[in-house]
Order: C-alpha cells, then structure tokens, then sequence
C-alpha cells in the first residue's frame, strides 16, 4: 500500500487484516450452504459460529480505522473514498451471516436434485465476493491492477443471476412441490444470490474511486 498508505503501517495492516476477515467469512458462507445442504449439522453449527465471530471481528476492526482515519488526520484527501468503500464492503460480511442464519432459523426443504445448483450458486456468488477483496486490496496496493478484478466481480454477478434464474425456473416446474415450498426455494436462491449483488455494489463504488485516483 506504498503509495495510499506511505507513512501509516498500522492503518495498512488494520485494512489487510479487514479484508482477510471479509475473505474468510465467504469461505465459511460457501462451506456453510454445502454442509447445510448435506445435513452436516455439526459442521454447519460450526460455519454459523465462526461467520458470527468473523463479522463482529470486521465491524470492530471498521470502526477502529474509522477512528484511526479521524483521530490522526490520516489520508484526508482519500478519507471519504476509504470510509465509504470499507462500509460497503462490510455488507457483504453482514449479508453472508444473515443468509447462513436464515438457514438456521428456518430450516428450508432444499430437495436432493437442487443440491448442486445450490451450492453452484453459492460458489459463483463467493468468487463474486473474493474478486472484489482482490480489487480493494489493489486500491490500496497497486491501484492500476483495479480493473483486472473489476470485470471479474461483474462477471461472477451475472453468471449468479443466471443460475438463480434457472433454480427459480426448475423450482416453478416441480410438480411435487406445495406453492408455499416453491416460495421458500425462491426467497433462498435471492438470499444467496444478494451477496453478489453485493459485490457488485461495492465494484460499482471502487470503479469510481480509481478513476478519482487516477486522474
């Protein structure tokens, strides 16, 4: 982060330690829809503590170089951009808890022959998410390798939008199902669905900031 960053190494490593917490708690959101979706109970109990931790983790480290930020008169040209972008990608963290949670409290009927394009799901929203922490990290690092991780995040978020799409579809052709069960289905492709959409809001956000750092 030598040129955002050049005399701030505590800031620098509060951000990297940030976005490490944000990356794992994809991971964990990723591995928690495969366990729930397999019935490993143990292991998804597990995934459900571990994302607690990780977000709660974030949001202190957020509000400690927020304070940093303030306190020291750091950076204050980019200030704005710094506080805005790491808010905005605390919704991703907050977004992957709240889904495993919505797992846990109500307990859908996934049926085996959605298994696949569920965890399916959950995968291409991840890497949507890992692939925005990659551009942030460049912001801070080596802002001109944004765009290499930009058009991937974009990518990512309309390949889930597809295959929520085509789980809605199969969904709405299942004769076996009660209306109420399709609903059910639906709503947790969404849930799975937004932490992409996430992704893309914070790269829609980033985009703008390395133009203005760039310029």
């Amino acid at each position: 982060m030598a040129i955002l960053f050049r005399s701030t190494r505590a800031l620098e490593s509060e951000i990297d330690e940030y976005l490490d917490d944000v990356s794992n708690g994809i991971l964990v959101f990723i591995d928690g829809v495969k366990n729930y979706l397999s019935k490993n109970v143990d292991s998804f109990k597990d995934n459900l503590t571990t994302i607690d931790k990780l977000e709660g983790k974030a949001d202190e480290l957020r509000r400690t170089i927020e304070n940093n930020l303030y306190t020291h008169s750091l950076i204050p040209e980019h200030r704005g951009d710094v506080l805005g972008l790491l808010e905005t990608i605390d919704d991703i963290i907050d977004t992957a808890k709240e889904t495993l949670t919505q797992f846990s409290v109500e307990k859908p009927y996934i049926p085996e022959s959605l298994h696949q394009q569920y965890n399916e799901l959950a995968e291409t929203a991840g890497k949507a998410g890992e692939a925005v922490v990659h551009a942030t990290r460049s912001f801070f690092k080596e802002v001109k390798l944004v765009q290499d991780h930009l058009h991937k995040v974009y990518f990512y978020e309309k390949e889930a939008d597809k295959q929520g799409d085509r789980i809605k579809r199969k969904v709405f052709e299942m004769d076996d199902l009660e209306l109420c069960q399709k609903f059910h289905l639906r709503y947790f492709a969404l849930h799975i669905d937004t932490l992409a959409d996430m992704a893309e809001n914070v790269a829609d956000r980033l985009a703008i900031y390395t133009i203005k750092r760039t310029i």
